[in-house]
């Protein structure tokens, strides 16, 4: 049963999580240039507080949303499985979408071969976080 409350309040627990790891990897000096908020604000023109808010609803509504919707077409023999499986679609979109369009070429690779496999290790670790705590959360009985 979809239940979009929940994927939105997953989406946002595995969006803090991915936030905290890139801050954390910003600040031990491990591709400082690799940064999805401030690329985002610089796609939109705008300041960096914006491109974290948009990372967010991203985050919450758009992945949270969209894992709440496609929960029981996802592959994966449990929550966190499919949260994985999610995340790694989720990556590719990125690497094939988002970083040509934030000038960081196809993958990433103006920032260089870490940069795919960097950002998959983290879409993971967002995976299996959203997987997690949207089966942890209880039905509400609100469906889509």
């Amino acid at each position: 049963m979809t239940n979009l409350k929940n994927g939105f309040v997953a989406g946002f627990a595995a969006t803090a999580v991915l936030s905290v790891l890139m801050v954390i990897k910003g600040m031990m000096g491990v591709m400082p240039e690799l940064d999805v908020a401030a690329m985002i604000a610089t796609m939109m023109g705008a300041s960096i507080v914006v491109g974290w808010i948009v990372h967010f609803m991203i985050g919450t509504l758009a992945w949270g949303g969209g894992f709440a919707v496609l929960y029981d077409m996802i592959p994966g023999t449990s929550a966190v499985m499919k949260g994985i499986v999610f995340g790694i679609a989720a990556w590719l979109g990125m690497m094939i979408v988002v970083m040509p369009m934030a000038g960081a070429g196809f993958f990433g690779m103006n920032f260089g071969v870490m940069a795919p496999v960097m950002t998959l290790v983290l879409h993971i670790i967002f995976g299996a976080v959203l997987g997690k705590v949207y089966a942890a959360m209880p039905a509400t009985g609100q469906t889509a």
